[in-house]
C-alpha cells in the first residue's frame, strides 16, 4: 500500500460542526483503485454517539414541526447542488470506492433521483379524510418518528445513503449516518452538500464507527427507526437487536441473482445485459448477476458471453474490488471451483490491463461453468465479477434451482414470449423480477427490497413505502353537537 505525506484523520460531523473523535482507535482507509492511503477514520465511543443523538432530538423538535413544504425547500437546493457538482462527487466515489468513474456517475444520478423524489413529499403526504358517518369525520395524519439512523455499506458510499436521508428528513426527522468504515468519504461529502443547502444544525449526523457504534444505534433508547443495507448476516442481527429494543428496523441484506435464460431469448441484448449485470461494478451490488440458468440449447449465447468475458480488462473495462482481502476471497472461491472439477472458461485472475493503476485491487471477470446447483460458487455471495452458469434441460428445472435460494432479492429471464416471461414472475421466489433485464432496480415511486434472506423487517426504505416507514400516524374522530354546528357560517 502506497502513502501519501498528509493523511486526514477524518472527523464526526454533530450538531452541524465537524467534530474530531476522541476515541484512539483509527482505521486506514486505501483506495481501491492505486493503494493509495487517502484518509484514517476514527472508531468513535457510543459517548460520541449519544452527544450525537441528543443534539438531533433537541434540533429535530422545530424541525419536525415546520411545514413539509418548507422542509422539502432544503432538497430542492441539495439536488441543484449536487447536479452542479456531480463531476467531483464521481470522482470522489470512484476513489475511495473503487467503480469506475462512468459507474460512479451513475450511481450519483441515482442518488439526485432520490433527492427529487423527496422533494415531491408535499403531494405524497396527504393525509386521509373522510365522513364515515352523518356528522362524524374521521382523518389520519402523520408526524416525524424523532432520531432515526440508517447504516450503510461500502458499495454505493453516496447513493445508499440517499435512499433514505432525503425522505426521513423530508419527513422530519433528524438523521443518524452510521458510514461504512472502508468508505467513509461519502458521509463527509453528504454533510458538506447539506449544510451548503441550509439544513438546520444537528439535523444529519455522521458518527464514524465500527460494530461498537452498530450496537450503539440498535440500543439507544431516543433512536425510533433504523435503516440498515449490508449482508444478510449483519442485517439479521440489526434486525433482532434493534427491534427487541422496540424500534422500527428495516434491514436489507444480501443476495444470490439468478438469470434464466431461454432459446427464444434475444442474443445480442442477453449477452450485453447478462455481462453488464454480472461486471457492472466489479459484482460488488446485491443486484449483479450472480449465477445463469442455461434452459435447452443455448450455447451461441454462452459463447458469446464468453467471448466478451474474454475481451474485458479489469482496471479499464472492469473497477476494482474494495480491498486485498476481498480479491483474496473472490480468487479463493475461483481457485476451489478449479480444484474441485468445475471448468473455469475465463479466468480473470490474470486478466488485469497494463494500463492499470498499480497497486490496486484488480479482478477479471470470470466464468465458472460444469458445477453442480449445490456448489459454494452456485450458492454463495461471492460479490464480485464472477458468473456461475448451471445448465438446465427445462425451465420447470431452472426454477426449483432459483426457489431453491434462501436469498430472494432479485430474478431475471431473458425471453421472448410473454407467456414465459408471465410464468417466471409469477413463479419466482424474489422480491425483484426482471424481464430481459438483469439488473432490475426499479425507480422511485417503487421501492427496493427483496424476499427472504435477503431482508428483515416490515416497510420499505425508498419509494411510497419510505413515507410509512419513517413517519407515525395520528388518527382523529370528530364529532359536533347540533349545537355546535349551527354557527355565524349557518
Amino acid at each position: 500500500m502506497s502513502q501519501t505525506a498528509a493523511v486526514p484523520v477524518l472527523p464526526n460531523y454533530i450538531g452541524g460542526e465537524a467534530v474530531p473523535s476522541k476515541s484512539g482507535r483509527k482505521l486506514p482507509v486505501y483506495s481501491p483503485t492505486n493503494g493509495e492511503l487517502i484518509a484514517e477514520v476514527p472508531m468513535s465511543t457510543n459517548a460520541e454517539l449519544d452527544v450525537a443523538v441528543r443534539k438531533a432530538a433537541e434540533a429535530q423538535v422545530a424541525w419536525g414541526q415546520m411545514p413539509m413544504k418548507n422542509r422539502v425547500q432544503i432538497l430542492f437546493r441539495l439536488k441543484t447542488i449536487m447536479e452542479e457538482q456531480a463531476d467531483s462527487l464521481a470522482e470522489i466515489v470512484s476513489r475511495e470506492n473503487g467503480k469506475t468513474v462512468a459507474e460512479a456517475h451513475g450511481s450519483v444520478s441515482r442518488a439526485i433521483e432520490c433527492v427529487e423524489f423527496a422533494t415531491s413529499l408535499p403531494q405524497i403526504a396527504a393525509g386521509q379524510v373522510q365522513e364515515v358517518s352523518r356528522g362524524v369525520e374521521c382523518k389520519m395524519l402523520r408526524y416525524p418518528l424523532g432520531v432515526v439512523a440508517a447504516i450503510t455499506p461500502f458499495n454505493f458510499p453516496l447513493m445508499v445513503p440517499m435512499w433514505m436521508i432525503p425522505l426521513a428528513i423530508g419527513c422530519g426527522n433528524a438523521f443518524i449516518l452510521k458510514p461504512s468504515e472502508q468508505t467513509p468519504l461519502g458521509g463527509q461529502e453528504i454533510a458538506r452538500l447539506l449544510d451548503e443547502a441550509g439544513l438546520p444544525k444537528g439535523i444529519f449526523s455522521v458518527v464514524n464507527g465500527d460494530r461498537e457504534i452498530v450496537e450503539g444505534i440498535c440500543d439507544h433508547p431516543l433512536i425510533q427507526a433504523i435503516g440498515f443495507v449490508g449482508s444478510s448476516k449483519v442485517a439479521k442481527l440489526v434486525f433482532e437487536r434493534g427491534s427487541k429494543n422496540g424500534k422500527r428496523v428495516k434491514a436489507l441484506g444480501g443476495a444470490k441473482n439468478h438469470l434464466v435464460v431461454v432459446p427464444d431469448a434475444d442474443p445480442a441484448m442477453t449477452i450485453a445485459n447478462v455481462v453488464a449485470s454480472a461486471t457492472g461494478c466489479a459484482g460488488q451490488r446485491c443486484m449483479a448477476a450472480s449465477v445463469l440458468l442455461a434452459v435447452g440449447e443455448v450455447d451461441h449465447i454462452i459463447d458469446g458471453i464468453r467471448k466478451k468475458f474474454s475481451e474485458m480488462r479489469a482496471g479499464v473495462d472492469v473497477g476494482a474490488v474494495i480491498s486485498t482481502t476481498a480479491r483474496e476471497r473472490i480468487t479463493g472461491y475461483i481457485a476451489r471451483a478449479k480444484e474441485q472439477g468445475g471448468h473455469v472458461s475465463v479466468d480473470g485472475r490474470d486478466n488485469v490491463s497494463p494500463d492499470a493503476p498499480k497497486g490496486g485491487n484488480y479482478l477479471g471477470p470470470t466464468l465458472i461453468e460444469n458445477v453442480p446447483p449445490s456448489h459454494e460458487a452456485a450458492c454463495d455471495e461471492i460479490f464480485g465479477p464472477t458468473l456461475t452458469i448451471i445448465r438446465c434441460k427445462t425451465l420447470e428445472e431452472a426454477m426449483k434451482i432459483e426457489n431453491a435460494n434462501p436469498y430472494g432479492n432479485a430474478a431475471a429471464i431473458y425471453t421472448s414470449s410473454g407467456q414465459v416471461a408471465t410464468y417466471f414472475i409469477e413463479r419466482a421466489q424474489a422480491g425483484m423480477i426482471g424481464v430481459n433485464i438483469g439488473v432490475p432496480v426499479p425507480r422511485e415511486p417503487f421501492p427496493f427490497g427483496g424476499w427472504h434472506d435477503s431482508s428483515y423487517g416490515a416497510g420499505d426504505l425508498t419509494g411510497h413505502g419510505a413515507h410509512e416507514f419513517w413517519t407515525r400516524t395520528k388518527k382523529i374522530t370528530t364529532k359536533w353537537s347540533d349545537e355546535h354546528r349551527s354557527n355565524w357560517m349557518s
